[in-house]
């Protein structure tokens, strides 16, 4: 525009918003009497008729109370840069031509670009490094971290309360340090809506004076000058609050401030969310692990016990294979040994392995009678709808004085294997139907006598049908495992299941493999009264 237009005085317009300019007319007292259209949509706080200086913005109006200090004034509306021109009117109000610097708007636009670009960058940065863990602990550490070292002087994390008790994280120069407390968040303004998961207060709301001292990190040095409260949002439910807090002599929160914080907030809430499903998904995973992995063996009189437990390289907690000992109820009565095999693998299997235990333990007082008790087991699991079947071995032992006698059964499992003192191993015939699939079960119970040293090997075919060997395809198969057991004759329980464990372990290497259980039933050399030796291994 030609800058003789500033210089000579116009005439006063009867229309403004006819002028293709953005312009602003102001009379002797200070108050607006009309502007263009392009102001009006520029400078849409202004409103003719009330003065400048309560309705404008705060550069244009000092400008127009010192207008003889500069022939022109810059200043930024909506992120864009002008130049403000004052020309005298006749009728001694003044006309203010807002003409864009558009060198610096350019360079303003560049800054805002690259200050985005920093900013999404530094939001991917926290998703990945919070992703990456699922300690809580750790997440609530990295949260309050990188807001102190990006967002705010320092920074506090408000995890929900457990009891009475308030979580608390924080970081102040470089430090961070957790505490728990007792305290009401009602009592801070917006700290109690946000671990609701209410929309977050806005910062001129919140006065930082009023902050309690338990809010405040103890390296905080200095009185608070903005306080900035938000939301951790979770996966259906708040993870918390996220407090940003900057000194008296720091630049205070802005709008575009509080919505970075509260992207960040999202983010950080969502690895806290993932972080306390996980740990809670473990804790229950850990409880009901306790419950279906196989037991310790019991103490039993007269009686050697050990067993082993591999689960499948692809479930390497809980699987399909079991044991369980029931010990007798009666001085001379008979112990039940049980081992089995549910179909699959895995934490389903696992949970069905749990309903045939404890089945089977309200039916041990019928272990005089196998076929009974698995025909009572086999309508249990048909009446309520199981779609997946198992096989079983059960093993009556009776300790006598001179050994043990045993009365074996199997439905649909690998029959026992007996290693006798000379170093023969028997196969016990016994075979019947497997449990869970057919109306009735009919099945041969098999009868022997151990002598001592003498042992009887229960198992399931993940150590038969583990592959390896040299080219990882053979299968270990019943006539390498009556050898291992041929060589375990005279040898305790234990022996017996570490040496059975450490072939197959051997044999599988690293490959993938069935879940494996053994179980060793051995009579003591010398039997007598408190002469026990009981062991369990896992894993």
């Amino acid at each position: 525009m030609d800058e003789a237009l500033f210089a000579r005085p116009l005439e006063r317009r009867s229309r403004w918003s006819e002028v293709p300019h953005p312009v602003v007319v102001v009379d002797r007292s200070g108050a607006v009497v009309d502007l263009s259209s392009s102001a009006r949509s520029l400078l849409p706080e202004i409103v003719a008729g009330r003065r400048l200086h309560d309705t404008g913005p705060s550069w244009l109006s000092l400008a127009h109370d010192d207008r003889g200090a500069a022939d022109a004034v810059a200043g930024r509306s909506n992120d864009r840069v002008f130049h403000a021109h004052a020309t005298e009117l006749e009728d001694e109000s003044v006309a203010w031509w807002l003409i864009e610097d558009e060198a610096r708007a350019l360079r303003a636009a560049h800054d805002a670009l690259a200050e985005e670009r920093e900013r999404t960058a530094f939001l991917t940065e926290t998703s990945d490094v919070l992703l990456a863990s699922l300690n809580v602990e750790r997440c609530m550490e990295t949260t309050v971290r990188m807001a102190a070292s990006r967002l705010a002087d320092a920074a506090v994390v408000v995890a929900p309360a457990v009891g009475r008790s308030l979580p608390i994280t924080s970081c102040s120069e470089g430090i961070v340090r957790h505490r728990q407390i007792e305290a009401d968040p009602e009592s801070v303004v917006g700290l109690g809506e946000a671990l609701r998961g209410f929309p977050p207060v806005p910062s001129r709301w919140i006065d930082p004076a009023a902050l309690p001292d338990w809010l405040l990190p103890e390296d905080f040095s200095g009185p608070v000058g903005s306080v900035v409260i938000t939301p951790l949002p979770g996966h259906g439910v708040p993870a918390g609050a996220l407090i940003l807090l900057r000194r008296t002599d720091h630049q205070v929160f802005s709008e575009r401030d509080e919505v970075f914080a509260h992207l960040f907030a999202a983010r950080a809430g969502i690895a806290l969310s993932a972080a306390r499903l996980y740990a809670e998904q473990a804790s229950i995973t850990g409880v009901l692990t306790r419950d279906l992995l196989p037991p310790r063996l019991h103490r039993i009189e007269g009686l050697e016990l050990a067993g082993g437990y591999r689960a499948s390289e692809n479930h390497q907690v809980v699987g399909g294979d079991f044991y369980d000992v029931h010990p007798a109820a009666v001085p001379d009565g008979e112990t039940l040994v049980v081992l089995g095999d549910v179909c699959g693998k895995g934490l389903e299997a696992a949970v069905l392995t749990g309903k045939i235990r404890n089945t089977v333990a309200a039916l041990v007082s019928m272990a005089d009678d196998h076929e009974r008790l698995l025909n009572l087991l086999n309508s249990a699991l048909l009446s309520s709808g199981n779609t997946r079947f198992a096989t079983l071995v059960l093993a009556s032992v009776t300790t006598r004085d001179d050994g043990l006698e045993l009365r074996l059964t199997s439905a649909g499992h690998p029959p026992p294997l007996i290693a006798r003192a000379d170093g023969r191993v028997e196969t016990a015939e016994t075979r019947g139907q497997l449990v869970g699939a057919l109306p009735r079960i009919t099945a041969t119970t098999y009868r022997t006598t151990l002598a001592p040293g003498e042992t009887c090997l229960l198992y399931t075919d993940g150590v038969t049908e583990a592959r390896g060997g040299p080219l990882g395809r053979d299968m270990f198969g019943e006539h390498r495992l009556s050898a291992a057991v041929a060589e375990c004759a005279g040898l305790p329980a234990e022996a017996v299941v570490e040496r059975i464990q450490m072939l197959t372990a051997q044999w599988v290497g690293h490959r993938q493999h069935d879940d494996i259980a053994v179980v060793a039933i051995t009579a003591p050399h010398r039997p007598r009264p408190g002469a026990v030796r009981v062991s369990g291994t896992g894993g």
